[in-house]
């Protein structure tokens, strides 16, 4: 059964489940399941230049990764396949935030990412997912082959984000920066005659700049 795994494993172009692979074999899942894992572990004792990798719900061939050098020089030829930043970016907040609408991906990045998006559909690390019932905008989601590209069984083992994340005293002083300090006990007086100051100051700031015809 072990040579027939493999000889199937061979052509899929997504990874194949443990249950697809007992229907085509007519063999148990528990008995194809031990199988794969007996397979990805001499894989790994041997250390050959692949491996047998449970991702995505399914198993399927990969390089090791400590060959991904040469993998990516025949691969590549001096072709740049990488994602830009703003990508990247993009399917970050996809994955962390999913299903989301455009405009709420625009809106965490802070610039206009429908084209970027449209990128993402193309190489199919992202689908439609139905559409906001609020405002009819359509959601995204993250595919299988996202999981299959980043190698993870499923969503739940995206890397936590509170490690990357600004502390909570480093935000609150970034957003007071700049912020007029003043005493709360002052007298409405002297925030008045501060304000009057200040109105002052843009008015004769504002005439210095101005024709002396048009006085």
């Amino acid at each position: 059964m072990r040579p027939a795994l493999e000889a199937v494993l061979m052509v899929v172009d997504e990874p194949a489940t443990e249950d697809h692979l007992a229907k085509v074999l007519q063999r148990p899942v528990r008995e194809v399941a031990s199988a794969l894992r007996t397979l990805a572990d001499e894989y790994t004792s041997q250390g050959r230049g692949f491996e047998l990798r449970l991702v995505a719900g399914g198993w399927r061939f990969y390089s090791r990764p400590a060959y991904a050098p040469a993998v990516e020089g025949f691969v590549l030829d001096g072709q740049q396949a990488r994602l830009t930043q703003a990508a990247l970016e993009t399917l970050a907040v996809v994955a962390y935030r999913q299903p989301v609408s455009r405009s709420r991906v625009s809106a965490v990045r802070g610039v206009n990412c429908d084209g970027v998006m449209r990128t993402l559909l193309q190489r199919g690390l992202v689908e439609e997912a139905g559409t906001e019932p609020e405002t009819g905008a359509i959601l995204y989601r993250t595919t299988n082959y996202f999981l299959e590209r980043m190698g993870l069984r499923g969503l739940d083992e995206l890397p936590e984000l509170a490690p990357f994340l600004p502390d909570a005293d480093a935000i609150e002083a970034e957003t007071l920066e700049g912020v007029p300090s003043f005493d709360p006990d002052a007298d409405d007086v002297s925030v008045q005659d501060t304000r009057t100051d200040s109105y002052a100051t843009t008015d004769d700031s504002h005439d210095s700049h101005l024709d002396p015809t048009e006085h």
